[in-house]
């Protein structure tokens, strides 16, 4: 937490702070992610900018009370821009052993720890592999701790609602969101009404959580609490004028595909097969109930993508979605849409691999299987979203892309951006441009494979148009006519043509530009994808200490914009920070010959500013604090 100036208000008196990181752990069965996402909307209406990062477990239903079945949710908000969840947390709510075990490394030294003291039962410390209880012993001492029976102050605070003790007791985590309102000086009005709605055919249940709420925040108002724990005051954010929403990586998506068929005039079709984390995007599309979007889920990844592929085929737009595991079964299909050329916008939400790997936790590390993960030379468009309201304009750009030039775009995001969420502002649907599709309708001179001359796309003729029957196909095609050919010197020049048509995206798209600092200088630091915020963050943050370090940013991961290699030649150092082994250090390396380094992190957990920091004093012999 920044800033220490007491602000003079009614009531006690508060620290001004200009952001905090707040995280709340439990079981999976504590509603921590609820919980979180409680808080989030009341920053949120408060006028703070936040960033947020959902941490749950893997299992299903891991044991209660084991370091297995944690789950988190975290939060940064402040009143300046932010943007990452915090490297570490300010305020740890702890609901058991495990919670506090599994997190207690992310807090702050000097951090405060708001614990339910009722939960640390010898059975429960057991389970999370204490041998004494933390909270008599000497392990917290370089922390404030708070703990506190949340579990019997929320049955007393239930009581005249009518609730068995079990439903009772699921009203903790509201209880603890009634004690973070009151420190952090948060409204419950916007959390009252969520309640009455939710639970509106159940009022006994909804009149324990607003009770365990009241309780909660009355706590902090009347208990006599320790002389050094402070309360907060964190100010509205200087943000533009308009209409904001919050919203997480996976709803910008589904906004953003919904926006981008209505631009290009067509209907969606969305076919998708369950995975963690993609499987919201298809339960998020299907909830709009919309007539032009219809959704469709498939027995298993390839019959997803056969059937998106047969929509493209009869004139809607066919996306699919999966991760990692899922694209490598696709891939065969993605290859015959790539000879048919067809249009197809394939999403990509990495998760740790290989394999099923850590389907919970987020990894950048199919790049190259997006590249060049396909056989025989197969090239197609690759976007990447740099956070949670990016979705929303990737996914219009892959749409616009897929149509205009008639190949599949993949467009890569992954598990942090999915699940996490940022305020975003609305835009004017009347700004946006339009692409509307144009079929080809006209029988006279028709070929399906006679290319437009300046993007080389092929014509998208839908089946049953008069005068229009063809075939298209995984089997090579004649040069025009779209025949089944097996002659050498066609395969050359249709491999070719397809790798020119994708190339020529390259200048249908902008030029890169540098996002902090100036063209050419000792280093630059280029991203991707999810690392943009503590990137841009460090990069900042190194700025103001005077050193010469640049930001770069890449939303097209192929083909490379065509200044790239300029841009990048004029700095004599570069560094990639990747949630993978150096995957875009591989292609920078081979498409420019440049002096790139990897900064590798494969941990599941995203990047740290001050990790990013630390990597560039190295590079430029610079200790903390300036020059050395």
């Amino acid at each position: 937490m920044d800033g220490s100036t007491a602000l003079a208000e009614a009531g006690p008196p508060r620290q001004d702070l200009d952001s905090a990181v707040v995280r709340f752990a439990g079981d999976s069965g504590d509603g921590m992610q609820l919980t979180g996402s409680r808080f989030t909307m009341a920053a949120a209406l408060a006028g703070n900018s936040l960033a947020t990062f959902p941490d749950f477990p893997a299992e299903i239903r891991a044991p209660a009370g084991t370091t297995f079945g944690v789950s988190a949710y975290q939060i940064n908000f402040g009143s300046r821009p932010i943007k990452t969840a915090g490297d570490k947390v300010d305020v740890l709510v702890a609901m058991n052993p495990a919670a506090l075990k599994v997190n207690l490394p992310e807090l702050r030294d000097g951090g405060l720890i708001i614990v339910d003291s009722g939960s640390f039962s010898e059975k429960n410390l057991r389970k999370a592999g204490y041998e004494t209880s933390p909270l008599e012993d000497e392990s917290l001492a370089g922390f404030r701790v708070l703990p506190v029976d949340m579990s019997q102050r929320t049955l007393d605070a239930v009581k005249e609602a009518g609730v068995t003790k079990k439903e009772g007791l699921r009203c903790k985590n509201i209880w603890s969101l009634g004690l973070i309102y009151w420190l952090f000086d948060r409204d419950r009005r916007e959390t009252v009404d969520w309640l009455k709605a939710k639970f509106a055919k159940l009022p006994n249940i909804a009149a324990a959580n607003m009770a365990a709420l009241d309780a909660g925040h009355a706590f902090g108002e009347t208990a006599e609490l320790p002389s050094d724990l402070p309360l907060f005051h964190v100010g509205e954010a200087d943000i533009a004028p308009g209409l904001y929403r919050n919203v997480t990586g996976t709803e910008a998506m589904a906004f953003g595909l919904l926006a981008g068929v209505r631009l290009a005039d067509l209907d969606l079709v969305f076919a998708s097969y369950p995975i963690t984390p993609a499987s919201q995007l298809l339960h998020g599309l299907a909830a709009l109930g919309l007539r032009d979007v219809t959704t469709f889920q498939a027995e298993d990844e390839i019959g997803a993508i056969c059937a998106a592929i047969g929509a493209s085929y009869a004139g809607s737009l066919g996306v699919t979605s999966s991760s990692g595991p899922g694209v490598a079964l696709k891939t065969e299909a993605l290859g015959l849409a790539i000879a048919a050329e067809l249009p197809l916008v394939l999403v990509n939400w990495q998760r740790g691999g290989p394999s099923t790997g850590l389907p919970t936790k987020t990894e950048q590390s199919d790049l190259y299987q997006a590249v060049f993960g396909r056989n025989a030379d197969s090239p197609l468009v690759v976007l990447a979203a740099r956070s949670p309201s990016d979705c929303f304009d990737c996914a219009i750009e892959a749409v616009r892309l897929a149509t205009k030039y008639m190949t599949p775009v993949i467009l890569l995001s992954d598990g942090y951006i999915a699940n996490a969420s940022e305020p975003w502002r609305l835009p004017e649907a009347a700004a946006m441009a339009p692409f509307p599709v144009q079929f080809r309708t006209e029988p006279e001179g028709f070929q399906p494979f006679q290319r437009d001359a300046e993007t080389l796309a092929r014509p998208w003729a839908v089946p049953g148009t008069p005068g229009l029957a063809h075939r298209i196909g995984g089997l090579e095609r004649a040069d025009g006519s779209g025949e089944i050919s097996y002659d050498p010197a066609n395969h050359q020049r249709m491999t070719e043509l397809r790798a020119r048509k994708v190339a020529k995206v390259a200048d249908d798209v902008a030029l890169q530009d540098v996002e902090l600092g100036s063209v050419g200088g000792p280093l630059a630091v280029v991203g991707w994808g999810s690392t943009y915020g503590p990137i841009s963050r460090a990069v900042g943050n190194l700025r103001a200490e005077g050193l010469d370090v640049a930001h770069i940013h890449l939303r097209n991961i192929w083909p490379l914009p065509r200044n790239l290699g300029d841009l990048l030649a004029s700095y004599e150092r570069i560094l990639v920070p990747e949630m993978n082994r150096g995957q875009l250090v591989t292609l920078l390396r081979s498409a420019y010959l440049v002096p790139a380094e990897s900064l590798s992190k494969v941990s599941g957990r995203p990047f740290q500013i001050v990790e990013i920091e630390e990597a560039v004093r190295q590079r430029l012999g610079t200790a903390a604090g300036g020059r050395a």
